[in-house]
């Protein structure tokens, strides 16, 4: 079974990596192209990946080993912060800076739909039933947007205007976790939602729990796949591994320690046993989650490495 581990990095490259041996097996060097690569997604089946570069989103073949993308999906007019595949792998979902999100239809290579979502958008997520979408915000709103009827569905704004940076729905539609940060504080505060069904006499997203994560910005929250985990990434070098309890009580497990600067993405493997990350410290790290400790480290990148994805589970 394939594992497919890539990074991206402020020095405009994106480095494929083989998991266990650290080795650089790819680079798509770019060279001479302007726009540091913002966020990276693998396609259901392993074939493509979806890098978001400055106002675009590049999709390159895995299995080539051509550094010429195969398509370009250009309609976004600022930053794209957010990409993510739909489960069939037909379907692409960006978030950006200028306010929206867009649905591509990867088969055409034209924007399917656009949501205006009226502030930058920070992280957009597609929820397991592959019907709804969830979106976050500089503007401090949680957003769900609902794909048959083009419409946002739910809004959430748990610390009014504070902007919220990233979120992560758990892969049996459970729970959400969103991560904001307060600028005058720069504390990482961590916001949990439990998610009851639409049918039921109970509101579709019900606030369980909040806590401070970290004393400096949060980057990234990510569920694990077995949603008995959540990792916060941080400003402070550090990745803090949360369990959640059955009542989504949450309880610091572990502080993983080795990143000499900011850590800004993370990624499980399908497993939930191990932990990518990505630092300002040019580096990417994998970690086993039962012991908290660094089995690979990854060396190739001459600036920040921003970015990450792993796909290790069935293609």
């Amino acid at each position: 079974m394939s594992v497919i581990l890539v990074t991206g990095s402020y020095d405009h490259e994106i480095r494929f990596w083989e998991a266990w041996s650290g080795i650089c097996s790819r680079t798509i060097a770019r060279s001479g192209e302007s726009g540091q690569v913002n966020r990276l997604a693998i396609s259901p089946d392993k074939r493509l990946l979806a890098a978001a570069i400055h106002k675009k989103v590049y999709i390159y073949e895995i299995a080539s080993t051509s550094s010429t993308p195969l398509t370009c999906l250009d309609a976004h007019t600022m930053n794209v912060t957010s990409v993510s595949f739909h489960s069939e792998g037909k379907w692409l979902v960006t978030g950006s800076e200028d306010g929206t999100i867009r649905i591509w239809d990867l088969r055409s290579t034209q924007v399917h739909r656009t949501y205006d979502n009226g502030a930058p958008v920070n992280d957009v997520c597609v929820h397991p039933n592959q019907g709804e979408l969830i979106s976050c915000d500089q503007a401090g709103c949680i957003k769900q947007w609902d794909l048959s009827e083009n419409l946002c569905s739910h809004e959430l704004t748990p610390a009014g205007d504070v902007p919220i940076r990233s979120v992560s729905l758990a892969s049996d539609g459970s729970c959400l976790v969103a991560g904001n940060n307060k600028a005058w504080l720069q504390f990482g505060k961590c916001y949990v939602w439990k998610i009851n069904e639409e049918k039921s006499e109970l509101p579709r997203y019900q606030a369980v729990t909040k806590f401070s994560a970290h004393k400096k910005y949060i980057t990234r929250v990510l569920l694990s796949p077995d949603v008995r985990y959540l990792a916060t990434c941080s400003a402070d070098t550090t990745v803090k591994i949360w369990s959640i309890s059955q009542n989504y009580e949450l309880k610091q497990e572990k502080v993983l320690q080795g990143h000499q600067r900011w850590v800004w993405d993370c990624a499980f493997s399908a497993d939930s046993a191990y932990l990518v990350t990505a630092s300002s410290d040019h580096t990417a790290r994998l970690w086993e989650m039962a012991s908290g400790e660094t089995v690979r480290q990854y060396n190739g990148h001459h600036k920040a490495a921003v970015c990450c994805a792993l796909h290790d589970g069935a293609g």
